[in-house]
């Protein structure tokens, strides 16, 4: 009997595209909302037809000079604890996934675990354990906060590329004559690059908008997240407060899209192999 050929081109059915819509305008009504308020006059009340249509906020949020500090802390805070977490979640991923040892899958479990936590659980326990070892809180103190979750994101992303290589390859290269430095920079850097650098990219976007264990863990340090949450309670900033959630959404979107397309062209190229 000849074979029935699947179309994989084929246009889905009304019903689904149309859940689909309703999805993603139940995902992201809330953010344009924000970015239609962020030019409208009224700094007072939301109403809607906006009363008049400005970019006087804009302005007014670039001359903020506490703005571009919570800016500049939530970069610097981002960059560290995203090289600190690629650092510590690849040796994590290589141990857990090259060595067989007691309680592997116990530690693996231990390792994602704080993803799973809630935020204000993980912010007590950081904050009770820097109380405890008498810690002050500080630029360092948020660094390790933020690691905590960001390791996880590295760990997955890692692990999963890890469990798909073949370690032959390493094999192969020491056969060859390379020694250990040579096989990670020439063999193994190149196989887990992408996955490296989506899982980094990934990280940086969470840690950057991270509020709850930045609450916990800050002291007198504001970063960004933190500097709009304190916003809120100061009506007449709303405006500005709207223009700088604008630029964060716009910033956060090109770690997320291009971790997104890494990850997308890593997983085509592993099916045409």
């Amino acid at each position: 009997m000849p074979s029935k050929t699947v179309n994989r081109e084929e246009r889905a059915p009304l019903v689904i595209v149309g859940m689909a819509l309703a999805a993603v305008l139940f995902l992201n009504l809330p953010v344009f909302i924000i970015f239609v308020y962020a030019f409208t006059t009224d700094s007072q009340t939301f109403t809607f037809p906006l009363p008049g249509l400005t970019t006087q906020w804009f302005g007014i949020a670039a001359g903020r000079n506490d703005l571009w500090e919570a800016l500049g802390l939530s970069i610097r805070v981002a960059l560290l604890a995203t090289v600190l977490a690629m650092l510590l979640g690849t040796l994590a991923a290589a141990a857990v996934s090259r060595s067989k040892f007691f309680g592997r899958e116990a530690v693996s479990f231990l390792l994602v675990l704080p993803l799973a936590l809630p935020g204000i659980v993980t912010g007590i326990a950081l904050r009770q354990t820097m109380g405890v070892l008498d810690i002050p809180f500080s630029f360092f103190t948020i660094v390790v906060g933020h690691a905590t979750f960001c390791m996880v994101i590295v760990y997955n992303n890692v692990l999963a590329r890890f469990r798909r290589m073949s370690w032959s390859i390493m094999e192969a290269s020491a056969d060859l004559g390379a020694n250990s430095w040579q096989t990670f920079r020439y063999v193994l850097l190149p196989s887990m690059s992408t996955a490296l650098l989506a899982g980094g990219m990934l990280a940086f976007a969470l840690s950057f908008d991270e509020v709850i264990v930045t609450t916990f863990t800050a002291g007198q340090d504001s970063t960004l997240p933190i500097w709009i949450f304190s916003q809120l309670t100061r009506p007449r900033d709303r405006p500005v407060t709207n223009v700088v959630a604008l630029f964060v959404v716009l910033i956060m979107a090109i770690p997320i899209l291009l971790s997104y397309r890494i990850s997308q062209r890593d997983g085509e190229t592993q099916l045409n192999r």
